[in-house]
């Protein structure tokens, strides 16, 4: 076995030499998308230990799913490049992973709907940015058209529901940023650590809001949000704010970040300036941004009245944390009640 390449670079060969060959000369689409670190571009070495192989999706007109599954599951090789093409894990059996279907068949699996008929409002309100990023970040080895056109529409949320979701994310840190102070105040600095933790991946989330990027479930949040480009350092600052071993340091390290956010948040140009620098909490002892300031300033500029029914409680990953809620579109598309 050669040394690690990644499944993208991996998939290349084994869609041209072992796929495109079994699929034939028809019009399909196929690509490394779905579930895993390998669809991100974050699988390393270490990956190849547990459910990790050659794998893709291929997408087909109805009339062609059963035949090319068919040549599929009898020409598959035992292995490619070393590595075995039916792989399991955990509890799950080895098998092969290369799925055969229409493409809205697998979006229903995947996102819980079938975005190439049209996306609500409440379908991309209700649709966790991971399920997103499994349909958007990864890798294409074939397409007739049908794959762009859905990766294209899902690329990015509409401006009304981001201007939104930008102010519901101002909201959750409005909420707690007093907290840190007031925990401490108490006596209780496992409270303040753990609260100003929070407030730092509200930050990361944030960032990534305001930078339009799919922010990915919790093991690869802070590789996505490092990968952003961070000259001001932002990335340094929510360093300083979880290693801080005492309340003043890690108000310093909270407010720095605070001034840096807000200051991105004028740079966007979405609404009138706002004065980036930290300000006291009220006669409280604390600083804060006044974060309400930018969650009124963002909810100002929404002018779509079905967007505002929403209230603001935010988008799915921004009111849930749940993995088998977030991971599981049967799950989270019981509250799509919440946007309707």
């Amino acid at each position: 076995m050669a040394g690690f390449q990644s499944a993208a670079e991996l998939g290349v060969g084994f869609h041209d030499e072992v796929i495109a060959p079994l699929v034939g000369d028809i019009g399909y689409a196929a690509g490394l998308l779905g579930w895993g670190s390998d669809v991100l571009g974050y699988d390393t070495e270490r990956s190849t230990d547990h459910g990790w192989g050659p794998r893709l999706a291929v997408f087909v007109d109805a009339d062609q799913v059963e035949p090319v599954r068919k040549r599929v599951e009898q020409g598959l090789p035992d292995t490619y490049q070393g590595y075995a093409v039916r792989f399991g894990w955990d509890q799950v059996e080895p098998t092969h992973h290369i799925s055969v279907s229409t493409l809205g068949d697998w979006l229903r699996g995947q996102l819980g709907f079938d975005a190439t008929q049209g996306i609500e409002l409440a379908d991309w309100a209700v649709t966790p940015q991971q399920q997103l990023l499994g349909v958007v970040a990864g890798r294409v080895y074939a397409d007739d058209g049908r794959l762009e056109a859905v990766r294209s529409a899902l690329a990015w949320y509409p401006d009304q529901l981001w201007r939104w979701m930008l102010g519901c994310q101002w909201v959750r840190i409005a909420q707690e940023e007093a907290f840190v102070q007031r925990t401490h105040e108490v006596g209780d600095e496992l409270g303040s650590r753990v609260v100003a933790a929070r407030l730092a991946r509200d930050l990361m989330r944030l960032a990534l809001l305001q930078a339009r990027t799919y922010a990915p479930y919790t093991k690869w949040l802070g590789t996505a949000f490092a990968r952003l480009d961070h000259p001001d350092g932002l990335d340094r600052a929510l360093a300083e704010v979880v290693a801080a071993s005492n309340y003043v340091e890690r108000e310093r390290a909270l407010v720095t970040a605070y001034e840096l956010v807000a200051r991105r948040h004028n740079a966007l140009g979405i609404t009138a300036e706002l004065d980036p620098r930290p300000r006291p909490y009220f006669d409280r002892p604390a600083l804060v941004i006044g974060a309400d300031r930018f969650a009124d300033a963002c909810l100002g500029t929404v002018t779509d009245e079905d967007v505002l029914k929403f209230g603001r409680i935010g988008a799915i990953d921004q009111f849930a944390d749940s993995t088998d809620v977030l991971s599981n579109p049967s799950a989270y598309r019981r509250l799509i009640g919440v946007y309707r």
